[in-house]
């Protein structure tokens, strides 16, 4: 499959497949007649980039994560790690919008209050 078909069929943007190539991380991807063609190893791996970019990975964390897991035995601490610390981070700014909600409900209960006492 070549890298237009891989992005029409799996809705995977060009600029991921083009950088999925530039980081090397295509071991079974071929060259035929001057176009890249992907199996379905590359598609798995195109998968796992993508959650790693939904869940909030920027590019040089997903290229490392992704040479990590080619190397797979030894890197499971290190991939661990760097999970726990998106995690860590995407709980944070949980927690950050939380108390901005809280906020805006407090604001929101004051108009409100005085819409009442305006009205009584």
């Amino acid at each position: 499959m070549t890298i237009h078909e891989a992005s029409e069929r799996y809705n995977i943007p060009l600029e991921v497949l083009r950088e999925y190539e530039k980081w090397d991380l295509c071991g079974t991807v071929k060259k035929v007649m001057g176009a890249w063609q992907y199996d379905d190893t590359d598609l798995e791996r195109l998968s796992m980039i993508m959650t790693l970019h939904d869940v909030g990975f920027d590019d040089a964390e997903i290229e490392t994560y992704m040479k990590l897991q080619l190397e797979w035995e030894g890197t499971e601490t290190q991939r661990l790690r760097m999970l726990d610390q998106k995690r860590g981070h995407t709980l944070d700014e949980i927690h950050l919008r939380e108390r901005q909600l809280e906020r805006l409900d407090y604001l929101r209960y004051h108009i409100r209050k005085q819409q009442e006492t305006k009205q009584s």
